[in-house]
C-alpha cells in the first residue's frame, strides 16, 4: 500500500472516533514508523509500505483510536526547543507550561551561576531547557517516582547536561538539601473531583499522581510553597503552574508564608496558568 493511502484510510478512522488532530497524529505515528520526519512523510505520498510497515502502523493507529496520547506512542514529546523522550509514568509536556521556562529566563537574564530546584521534575522538561538555555546554571529536579527520575536522566544525558543537573527521588516534605536562587514547579493541581471529567486522552493514560491535587486541587500547591520558603533564599524567586480557577487562593497562600506576588501569566486560551513570586 502507498503511504498517503494508509494515511488516509488511518485518518478516516481516527476521525470517526472524534479526534480533531487526525491528520496530524496519523502523519506523526507515519513518521515513527519508517523512521523518517513528518516532512519526508507529507512529501512523499508515493512511497511504498512493507507489510510489516504497514502492520506497525495501524496498530499504532488502533490505539490512538481508543485515546492513548500520540506522545505515549512514539515515546517523544517537543518541548521548548528539544524533543524529549516520554514514557507512560511522566505526565506529558504541555506549550502552556513552557510559560514558567520564560518567565525563569526573563527574571535570571541578568544573574549568573545560580542554583535551581524543579519540584516534581517528571520528563525534567522545564528544568532541562532552562539548564541548556544557560550554560553557567546549575539544577536539582526531584520527583516521587524513580521511573520519571529515569527519564529525566536520559534527556539530560541526550542534552549534554548530566554534569550539571542531579536528581533524587523525594516527596517535598521531606526534602532539605540547599538553598536555591530559583524554584519552579508545576505540582498536581487538578481537584480530585474533577478527575473524571478530564478527556479520555488525560486521565485514561496519564499518571493519576501527576494530576490528583487533592480535594481543593491546591493541596500539592500549599506543600510545594510551604517548603519553597525554607528552601529558597531571600529574594529568590518562585515560579509555580496553577488551574485556571485557582490564582486567588494560591496568592493568598504565597503571601502567607513570605512571598510577594510579582504577576500572574495567562496561557494561550487566556486562563490563569502561572504565578511568578519573590521571597521577602
Amino acid at each position: 500500500m502507498k503511504l498517503k493511502s494508509a494515511i488516509i484510510k488511518a485518518q478516516t478512522l481516527l476521525k470517526k472516533k472524534g479526534i480533531e488532530s487526525s491528520i496530524l497524529d496519523s502523519e506523526i505515528l507515519m513518521s515513527k514508523i519508517i523512521n523518517k520526519d513528518r516532512k519526508y512523510v507529507i512529501l512523499n505520498p508515493d512511497k511504498i509500505l512493507s507489510k510489516l510497515e504497514l502492520d506497525k502502523f495501524n496498530n499504532l493507529i488502533l490505539e490512538r483510536a481508543k485515546g492513548k496520547p500520540v506522545a505515549y506512542l512514539t515515546g517523544r514529546k517537543f518541548f521548548w526547543k528539544h524533543e524529549f523522550n516520554v514514557s507512560k509514568d511522566v505526565l506529558i509536556p504541555r506549550p502552556e507550561t513552557e510559560l514558567i521556562l520564560e518567565q525563569a529566563l526573563f527574571h535570571c537574564k541578568n544573574k549568573s551561576k545560580i542554583k535551581i530546584l524543579d519540584i516534581g521534575t517528571g520528563s525534567g522538561c522545564i528544568l532541562l531547557s532552562l539548564l541548556e538555555e544557560r550554560k553557567d546554571f546549575q539544577g536539582i529536579g526531584i520527583d516521587i517516582s524513580k521511573k520519571c527520575l529515569d527519564i529525566s536522566k536520559i534527556n539530560a544525558l541526550k542534552l549534554g547536561i548530566i554534569n550539571r543537573v542531579k536528581f533524587y527521588k523525594s516527596d517535598i516534605d521531606n526534602f532539605n538539601l540547599g538553598k536555591y536562587d530559583l524554584i519552579i514547579s508545576n505540582p498536581p493541581y487538578v481537584n480530585r473531583l474533577e478527575l473524571k471529567y478530564l478527556d479520555r486522552d488525560i486521565i485514561g493514560y496519564e499518571p493519576l499522581s501527576a494530576l490528583n491535587g487533592g480535594l481543593e486541587g491546591i493541596s500539592e500547591i500549599s506543600k510545594v510553597i510551604g517548603k519553597s520558603s525554607e528552601l529558597i533564599k531571600k529574594k529568590g524567586k518562585l515560579i509555580i503552574e496553577i488551574a485556571f480557577n485557582q490564582r486567588d487562593k494560591v496568592k493568598r497562600i504565597l503571601k502567607s508564608k513570605g512571598f510577594y506576588i510579582n504577576k500572574v501569566l495567562k496561557d494561550f486560551a487566556k486562563n490563569d496558568r502561572c504565578i511568578v513570586s519573590t521571597k521577602i
